[in-house]
């Protein structure tokens, strides 16, 4: 008995000991946690998205607490939400302008040239073995990658296409780490007008390969309100978005591959059948 009762006593003992040594260490190495962090982080989205280029929101507020960033950086909130972030720690923030991800290919699989693929259902895999089952090296693959890593569902697959919708792209960037082709820009959200083709060879062999590449005809060029809408690199035209051009030019302009497109058109499927 008087062994059990010593045992139990020991324990108890021990446990205590322990207790007050865990206690000190805990209190001799702990950081103090600034309670302006936990404020700031409720006052975010809490998508955790990683578009402001931190591990989540949480990361995002502990550097915007430190001033290491800037509120406006978060692709999801509102302008408002970062003035009151800013208010609230009696800061000042900087306007963002907001982006949208532009996948510049037109290429679906009724507009290819189609060879069979076996091969893994990704588009960075297939990137590696063989390209995808699409004639064009510089065109969408279609295997749905960026779909997949968009957090806010904004791509739709359309055929073997990437689709962005843009009124649900918040531009976080997550589509443009994601394609192995580097097709996905991320462009101002105000810019309706897009050359979507990436491809820069000549147009004559764009052509055999894809119905809706972009041949630098240049009728976009010259149907423009002025030279700098419209920039030309060797075989292939973008939209200049420093001074973008209006809407209208897209009909103006008549592309006749159906190249040069309204975002907002594209995603609601406008140009489906025009140039097949």
């Amino acid at each position: 008995m008087t062994i059990i009762l010593t045992s139990i006593l020991f324990a108890a003992g021990l446990g205590v000991l322990l207790a007050v040594i865990i206690g000190a260490a805990a209190k001799a190495f702990a950081v103090e946690s600034d309670p302006r962090i936990e404020t700031v982080t409720d006052m975010l989205p809490g998508a955790n998205c990683g578009g402001c280029g931190y591990a989540g929101c949480a990361d995002f507020a502990k550097a915007i607490v430190e001033g290491r960033a800037d509120p406006s950086l978060c692709p999801v909130a509102p302008p408002e939400s970062a003035g009151r972030i800013a208010e609230y720690l009696g800061i000042t923030t900087q306007e963002k302008e907001k982006v949208i991800a532009v996948v510049r290919c037109a290429g679906d699989c009724a507009a290819t040239v189609r060879s069979p693929y076996n091969g893994v259902g990704d588009c960075r895999s297939a990137a590696l073995v063989a390209g995808g089952g699409k004639g064009c090296d510089y065109g969408c693959i279609g295997f749905a990658s960026c779909a997949r890593a968009c957090p806010f569902d904004a791509i739709e697959m359309r055929d073997g296409l990437a689709v962005v919708h843009p009124e649900l792209c918040v531009g976080c960037g997550k589509c443009v780490e994601t394609c192995p082709k580097n097709l996905i820009i991320l462009a101002p959200a105000a810019v309706d007008v897009h050359v979507y083709c990436n491809s820069p060879e000549k147009g004559a062999l764009k052509r055999k390969v894809c119905k809706t590449a972009c041949i630098a005809c240049r009728k976009c060029v010259k149907a423009a309100d002025s030279e700098e809408q419209m920039t030309i690199k060797g075989f292939l035209v973008e939209t200049n978005y420093s001074s973008p051009p209006l809407p209208d030019l897209v009909e103006k302009a008549a592309c006749p591959t159906t190249a040069l497109r309204l975002a907002t058109k594209h995603a609601a499927g406008a140009y489906e059948g025009v140039s097949k």
